[in-house]
């Protein structure tokens, strides 16, 4: 018997809808499984954006980002069928801009809205492969963070013709990624991703951030480069597991949630899947867990108090060293 577990995890790149879906497709509910799927992305990517906007201030890592994803319908188990339902003409569309960003204030960025270019070259020309056509979607995407990072601004053409250009802020250095057929949450160092089947959709919004929030300290704090050149030893996986419980609530409080929300996500996620004779010995009990972070809580609220914001880079206290074995 398997335990559900948030863990630092490596997992390879996923996309909008995945080939799994192509049932849904055939079986007549298509716009729902789309719809569906994007609310759950949409959700993901405006929790995400809140978290690497507010803490940009104290990340080592920041770029510019304008809180923009788009979907490649070569990545779907069926392009056809998704063009048809989506009714595009094109590959590349809009899936989710995020709430707050720079692309949502622009009002131009509807999900499914067809894109045929961006900065200047047609996405749709680019050559892709069946069994690896998420490559060309992660293409896009780099293609918008070179462009931001060269001129601080991008500008997309859509099928109608209309231009509109976005101009970036700054952001913690992290994707966020919704798995199709999935129920876990994993970092892997550069992307958060959440499994579309993980629990934390059904919780409040200021709940579910607890678990994003876990899952991007483990890629702030740098924990796959030190468990890459320290072993990972079940006792150096728990050590990073305990530092990304303890950030949680700084992170959230940077991004406008109530800390101690972290707290009633590890209570409310951690007593049904997080204890008992199967827990692992990479992490702590989840009782354990809820110390640990509640015991942050008193200084995030005072900085808060006195500044009026979380300085984690300079306040919190490490688990680890992060020097060790470099």
């Amino acid at each position: 018997m398997k335990r559900a577990k948030l863990s630092l995890a490596v997992l390879s790149a996923c996309t909008s809808l995945s080939a799994a879906h192509v049932g849904a497709f055939e079986n007549g509910t298509q716009t729902s499984a789309i719809a569906a799927f994007q609310a759950k992305d949409q959700r993901l990517q405006d929790v995400g954006w809140q978290l690497v906007r507010g803490n940009a201030e104290f990340c080592e890592n920041v770029i510019p980002s304008i809180g923009l994803q788009l979907q490649d319908l070569a990545s779907y188990g069926d392009p056809e069928i998704a063009r048809a339902v989506l009714q595009l003409e094109g590959d590349f569309a809009v899936q989710t801009a995020a709430r707050g960003s720079p692309s949502a204030q622009t009002g131009q960025f509807r999900p499914n809205r067809e894109i045929t270019q961006i900065g200047g070259d047609n996405p749709n020309s680019w050559e892709t492969q069946k069994r690896k056509a998420w490559q060309r979607l992660t293409r896009a995407h780099d293609r918008i963070d070179q462009k931001l990072v060269g001129e601080g601004q991008v500008t997309f053409t859509f099928a109608n013709g209309e231009r509109t250009e976005v101009e970036a802020v700054p952001a913690c250095a992290t994707r966020f990624e919704l798995a199709s057929r999935n129920s876990k949450a994993v970092a892997e160092g550069k992307r958060v991703v959440i499994g579309e089947r993980f629990v934390g959709f059904a919780y409040e919004e200021q709940v579910f951030a607890g678990a994003v929030a876990h899952e991007l300290a483990h890629n702030l704090l740098g924990h796959r480069v030190w468990l890459d050149r320290n072993k990972r030893k079940r006792s150096h996986v728990r050590l990073t597991e305990r530092e990304a419980d303890r950030l949680m609530p700084w992170l959230m409080a940077n991004a406008g949630y109530d800390p101690k929300d972290a707290v009633t996500f590890m209570e409310t996620w951690g007593s049904k899947h997080d204890g008992g004779l199967f827990r692992s010995r990479t992490h702590d009990g989840w009782d354990e867990r809820v110390e640990f972070i509640a015991a942050e809580i008193p200084l995030i609220i005072d900085l808060m108090e006195r500044t009026g914001k979380a300085d984690w880079s300079s306040h919190f206290r490490r688990e680890i060293d992060p020097d060790l074995g470099l």
